[in-house]
């Protein structure tokens, strides 16, 4: 055999020893890459689960608030005694009063771990003493408990009968107060 010949084997067996590792490395990338994909789309499951759960929590919340509000206007809900002192009231902020005192305007609510609660505070605003104001606070629950929205309407009702008028103030609250 020429000394030709020889080395042509011998570069050709050298390349075919190169084949395995770099099938292997391209196959370990991939590997490494799906595992990656995987992960990232469990994370946004979670993330969109959290989302659905604090829109629902959401909802509920907005509808407790609603039906409350309106309850309280056409009176088929007791407005609270009125009050005092003036200033905001604060005891929505405790959740033994919150627990004991609020109402379920709705047997449940689809989909949430507990049905919405509102509860409803007399409030005495100085600048406007013939006015009846209250404090509707609504709570929201998402699929667990642990989830939850809450929202306020400050209520402005002044006059009566046809001369009533009646005014909303929403807002959310960004923390849950306890």
């Amino acid at each position: 055999m020429s000394a030709r010949r020889r080395k042509g084997r011998n570069s050709w067996a050298a390349r075919r020893g190169v084949a395995l590792p770099v099938v292997l490395l391209i196959t370990s990338i991939m590997l490494v890459t799906s595992a990656a994909w995987f992960e990232a789309a469990l994370l946004a499951r979670r993330n969109a689960d959290a989302v659905a759960d604090h829109l629902q929590s959401f909802h509920a919340a907005d509808a407790a608030l609603v039906l409350c509000s309106r309850a309280l206007t056409d009176g088929s809900l007791a407005a609270p005694a009125a009050v005092t002192q003036s200033g905001e009231p604060q005891a929505w902020q405790q959740q033994e009063g919150f627990e004991r005192q609020a109402v379920t305007p709705v047997a449940a609510w689809a989909g949430s771990g507990r049905a919405p609660q509102c509860f409803v505070e007399a409030w005495r605003i100085d600048s406007r003493p013939l006015a009846r104001a209250y404090l509707v606070t609504a709570r929201g629950f998402g699929v667990s408990a642990e989830t939850q929205s809450w929202l306020q309407d400050q209520l402005v009702i002044e006059g009566s009968g046809e001369a009533e008028r009646v005014e909303h103030h929403w807002r959310r609250v960004a923390a849950r107060p306890f």
